[in-house]
């Protein structure tokens, strides 16, 4: 990667779409339920006329049946509003061999949902964070407001600065992010979870935060399953350095590989449970399978599920 984002390089999705499961609220007539009634395409209930309305919804039918006039009320559609969230701490830019680092991959998926979003007339907003929450747009649609957040996300790829340390802290940043989006969206965070493994409580707190403001969550686990989960190192002594806090440690990795291997499958487990049951979207993105691939069987299942 060059620290640039090349459009061609972007996954294309063909007809697959990026739907809301649940009512959003939009600015633009779209492909998304409202909460908002209108006199739209699909009907939604009846209400008591009121004297002095139009006739034109009066349900006819309903008022042969019951010689009362009710009107028909109809869902309106509306365009998405999409805030992608991303995890910039420095385990983000943590790299094995040749491949990919993990800020890299989740910074190309977010280029593709939001040309993905573009294509639908849908609003995207980005929110960058570390330990604390360092970037955050409103959701908009326009050209102008694309280009910049795909500024933003170069700006991360090519960021190389691992002396500041940047931790990893999404509690506080995920209850900063569901105040400022004032209206329910669709919320995207793309992180790799080596947070605080004691904080666990705590973020899912934040997570149903973002729910309980109405929006629709989904979680892309951005890992390196390989190196960071099944610990595939050559047998040799390697001194390890972690890049959120400077700590370091001598090892051979076959003497720890099981333990090591036990402790955070477990961790990783219980993180994907609990958002099956708080009924929030998650998705393993190992960076070892295509990025295109993935959003597509993502896209798939979301669609199969609507």
């Amino acid at each position: 990667m060059n620290g640039k984002i090349e459009r061609a390089h972007l996954a294309k999705f063909g007809s697959l779409e990026l739907l809301a499961k649940q009512v959003v609220e939009g600015f633009i007539t779209g492909l998304h339920k409202s909460p908002f009634h209108g006199f739209s395409v699909e009907f939604a209930e009846h209400r008591l006329y009121n004297n002095g309305e139009s006739t034109r919804h009066v349900d006819w039918k309903l008022y042969a049946r019951t010689e009362k006039l009710f009107t028909k009320k109809y869902e309106e559609e509306t365009n998405l509003r999409c805030q992608m969230v991303l995890d910039c701490s420095s385990s983000m830019y943590f790299q094995h061999g040749n491949n990919l680092r993990k800020i890299d991959y989740a910074a190309y998926a977010i280029a593709s949902l939001i040309e993905l979003l573009k294509k639908q007339r849908d609003a995207a907003g980005l929110s960058l964070f570390t330990d604390h929450l360092s970037l955050h747009t409103n959701c908009k649609s326009s050209v102008r407001h694309h280009r910049y957040l795909y500024s933003e996300l170069e700006k991360c790829m090519t960021s190389t600065d691992y002396s500041k340390q940047k931790k990893t802290s999404a509690v506080q940043a995920l209850h900063d992010v569901a105040e400022l989006n004032h209206k329910r969206s669709l919320v995207i965070i793309f992180s790799d979870m080596l947070d605080d493994p004691g904080k666990q409580d705590e973020l899912f707190q934040a997570m149903l935060h973002l729910k309980h403001n109405k929006h629709e969550v989904i979680l892309f686990h951005v890992i390196d399953k390989l190196a960071e989960i099944d610990f595939e190192l050559e047998n040799r002594p390697y001194k390890m350095v972690d890049l959120e806090t400077g700590e370091n440690i001598k090892l051979q990795p076959n003497a720890i590989r099981a333990n090591y291997t036990e402790q955070i499958t477990r961790y990783f487990q219980q993180i994907e449970e609990r958002c099956s049951s708080y009924r929030i979207d998650f998705m393993r993105a190992d960076i070892n399978d295509s990025m295109f691939r993935v959003l597509q069987r993502y896209l798939i299942k979301r669609n199969r599920m609507r």
